[in-house]
């Protein structure tokens, strides 16, 4: 069982009614890391961002992602964090699959730069547990896993916390997986009535194989959430 980072309520996004005028050219995003969606916000894979001249760039895919394998050229949202700016990107284009695992985009247009998470959450409602760092306590402490992303997660306990106060949550994200200890940080702190705290975390001490394992736990869980809904539409 690794100690590795892992992806309270669902942040209304917020409406793109037009795009908004580039703060510069698109190349400063050459190199950046980027989460590829489907018009519908469904995450697809991830990807480095590179080759970007008038409207075009390539995606190289850092995984499989979500079985992903259109031929067709495919529109999309893409979303990255500037590490200049300090703030999430958002773009749009349409992508088309070259070899091994590369994309090449066209059309390639800037959508907005804000302060919203950099990263994809999946909602998700999951048993787990806290155990505080640096503070007396009686052990674990029950908990809810509200949702997650390869940044931090959403955690609701009654058990009280502060802002900078550190915890494991222990959690098994799928029924087949060893259970995961998540090392986390509280940036938010929530009041709830029903169910004491709701705490917006994130996940520290991790490495990008910490972070490609919480990317595929991501799309797993994505996949399974809607076989789920097919199913049921039967």
């Amino acid at each position: 069982m690794g100690l590795f980072g892992f992806w309270g309520k669902k942040e209304k996004a917020e409406p793109v009614k037009e795009h908004e005028k580039d703060p510069g050219e698109l190349s400063q995003y050459s190199g950046m890391r980027v989460e590829v969606m489907t018009v519908e916000e469904r995450l697809l894979f991830v990807a480095k961002m590179q080759e970007i001249r008038e409207g075009t760039a390539r995606l190289y895919q850092y995984s499989d992602g979500d079985v992903f394998r259109k031929t067709e050229t495919t529109n999309v949202k893409i979303r990255g964090y500037s590490d200049k700016d300090a703030k999430a990107v958002y773009l749009e284009g349409a992508i088309t699959p070259e070899e091994n695992l590369v994309w090449k985009v066209e059309d390639l247009v800037f959508v907005k730069i804000g302060n919203d998470r950099a990263f994809f959450r999946l909602d998700t409602d999951l048993e787990a547990s806290i155990s505080p760092v640096g503070k007396i306590s009686f052990g674990e402490e029950p908990a809810r896993l509200l949702n997650i992303s390869v940044g931090g997660a959403c955690v609701s306990t009654e058990y009280e916390c502060h802002v900078g106060d550190k915890f494991l949550l222990k959690v098994q994200l799928m029924p087949e997986r060893d259970v995961s200890l998540l090392l986390c940080q509280i940036l938010r702190v929530t009041d709830k009535e029903e169910s004491g705290f709701v705490y917006g975390c994130q996940f520290i001490e991790i490495n990008e194989a910490d972070r490609e394992k919480i990317m595929q736990s991501i799309f797993d869980i994505q996949r399974k959430k809607r076989a789920s809904g097919d199913r049921g539409k039967r």
